[in-house]
């Protein structure tokens, strides 16, 4: 309960930091989203044997967290010009994977040596010390008609005056508040859905992967997962590399005109999810533990991958409410986590139910095929519902 009491605040608070986002600016909401989270963090070690208290505090660092992604996408939609969106987000984006990685690999010696309250003193630091880096550099993005924006060439990458919508001047800098959201169109639009069905998608293969592959070297392998040593952080660190390919890629082909932007989306986005797919049908054949870290760390390095297609393309359809679709999304994708890793235990507990031995790899078969099959889906969603097209002015 502990563990999953930070999805459902992290759930909860997407949609709600998209908005926020839009309405008093994502810099601000960000930095509201680290200080929260981190003064949180920075409290848990006072008292860690209070299970409530540490309820309340995952729960409080799952809303705060909430905020942050939708967060960065009204940020990076308002500042970053249409031919550096792809692997602007890929890197932003690919920093989590980066940190899961190094997480992996320092954390077990940080508790080994000072407990497990230095985890969250840690984390605290870490980003305490981000917060003071935002507050002192971050600045908001100027209007499209202002001078620095013309002379940047962001074009009608900023967001401009309309009749709906309000300025305000802070500082000398023109920021922008948009006074009604079109919630209706977003809830009907397809190509929106196509992005829903994506990041779905992508997170249910994540989660069961981060959450059930240390039971399966256990129990499908009989390894521990502990004892791989650094190879333990390859699938995240090629996360990290895979997407920053994806977002050069996708950058490339767009300003060279090799591919129109939705082209672009929907092979980069395709080629990532059949590849994820094969990789994770692929697992339970192999019966070593090098055989099933080749196949998830080519599964998620090739759905990082695919980031350059569903990940970036609200962006491209709705770059004034990429924060709150943003949000929408990632809503998708915290449930699909949520429900992933509950139906893989389900499905364990059947077949441990129907006196199949866990301890063979063909028993999981299950557990690999679905997020297989589910980016199969997803692909072909997205190759049929999605477009590069603004369609949110």
């Amino acid at each position: 309960m502990i563990l999953s009491i930070f999805y459902y605040g992290y759930a909860c608070s997407q949609v709600p930091g998209g908005w926020a986002a839009q309405k008093i600016g994502g810099r601000r909401v960000l930095l509201l989203s680290f200080v929260l989270w981190s003064l949180t963090c920075a409290f848990v070690p006072l008292d860690p044997n209070r299970v409530v208290l540490l309820v309340i505090a995952r729960l409080l660092v799952g809303v705060a967290q909430g905020f942050i992604f939708p967060s960065i996408h009204t940020v990076l939609a308002q500042w970053i010009p249409p031919h550096e969106r792809s692997r602007s987000v890929s890197l932003t984006m690919s920093g989590m994977y980066f940190g899961a990685a190094a997480g992996m690999l320092l954390l077990p010696s940080l508790v080994e040596l000072q407990g497990p309250q230095s985890v969250f003193l840690a984390e605290a630091t870490l980003g305490a010390m981000w917060s003071l880096l935002w507050f002192k550099y971050a600045s908001d993005p100027p209007r499209s008609d202002h001078p620095k924006a013309t002379a940047a060439g962001f074009g009608e990458t900023l967001l401009p005056i309309k009749g709906n919508q309000k300025t305000k001047v802070e500082k000398g800098v023109h920021s922008v508040r948009t006074s009604k959201v079109p919630w209706k169109r977003i809830v009907f639009s397809l190509p929106i859905w196509a992005i829903v069905a994506n990041n779905f998608t992508f997170h249910y293969a994540l989660y069961v992967l981060m959450n059930w592959l240390p039971t399966y070297f256990e129990l499908g392998l009989g390894h521990s997962l502990q004892e791989m040593g650094s190879s333990k952080m390859m699938p995240y660190l090629n996360m990290f590399v895979f997407s920053n390919i994806g977002g050069v890629i996708a950058d490339h082909l767009i300003t060279k005109k090799i591919l129109s932007v939705t082209r672009t989306r929907k092979v980069l986005n395709t080629v990532g999810f059949v590849v994820a797919s094969f990789a994770l049908i692929a697992i339970p054949m192999f019966r070593t533990p090098d055989g099933v870290i080749f196949c998830s760390s080519v599964a998620l390095g090739f759905l990082a991958l695919g980031r350059a297609g569903f990940a970036v393309n609200h962006m491209d359809v709705a770059p004034r409410y990429a924060g709150i679709v943003m949000g929408v999304s990632n809503t998708a994708g915290t449930l699909a986590g949520i429900v992933g890793v509950d139906l893989t235990g389900r499905l364990l507990e059947a077949a441990k139910a129907a006196e199949l031995d866990l301890m063979s790899p063909d028993s999981w078969k299950a557990v690999f095929v679905i997020p297989g099959l589910l980016c199969i889906f997803s692909s072909v969603v997205f190759l049929l519902l999605s477009t590069g097209e603004r369609i949110f002015d």
